[in-house]
């Protein structure tokens, strides 16, 4: 996938007019691209789409039309890309009572590290977390986290012919046993990995 660039971005007065509809595009689009993992836990999967999105919203609320700090959105969002040879996601912690969620985010230190995708017949694939910075310390890990996971060319050929693959988590406060995502994620993401020549 490329990396957007200004020219892909409507400015605040167009992306005012378009909005509404553009939005309910993204919507559905996001529906495709969200793995629950057990009931407090969930990856959402960006793409150029989902990452375009996210710009232009926060260009409209910071109302920045600068060459400059467009450039900074810009900056700042693209690396949540993939490159066609990974899968990179939002890994969101959910817990409403402000209390429970304080009380397991302690009990899940490093859980970001140890979610997983595996493709069918393959070792397990666990995610390289938040490359940008640090998001936990001793006493709780964050409620949200930014997930690469490297497939290799080998993994990415069997997922083009077919090939199955389960999504989990290791940590021994919140396992998620390996489950197969439903065939309109699995082919969402599939998309996302560039051909094998």
């Amino acid at each position: 996938m490329n990396k957007l660039t200004r020219s892909d971005l409507w400015s605040l007065e167009e992306y005012a007019e378009r909005r509404p509809e553009y939005r309910a595009e993204v919507i559905a689009h996001k529906k495709n691209r969200q793995v629950a993992l057990g009931d407090h836990a969930r990856l959402y999967f960006e793409d150029d789409i989902t990452v375009r999105y996210q710009i232009q919203e926060m260009l409209r609320i910071e109302k920045v039309f600068e060459a400059a700090g467009i450039q900074e959105e810009l900056d700042a969002y693209n690396p949540l890309i993939g490159d066609g040879s990974n899968w990179k996601a939002t890994f969101m912690i959910e817990f409403d009572d402000p209390v429970e969620r304080a009380t397991r985010l302690a009990e899940m230190i490093g859980i970001e590290d140890l979610v997983w995708v595996q493709v069918e017949g393959g070792d397990k694939v666990y995610a390289i977390a938040d490359e940008d910075l640090d998001r936990e310390n001793e006493t709780k890990t964050s409620a949200i986290h930014f997930l690469r996971f490297e497939i290799s060319p080998l993994m990415v050929a069997s997922l083009k012919k077919g090939t199955s693959f389960q999504i989990g988590v290791d940590h021994p406060n919140y396992p998620v046993a390996g489950f197969v995502p439903e065939q309109n994620i699995r082919q969402s993401l599939v998309h996302d990995l560039a051909d094998i020549n």
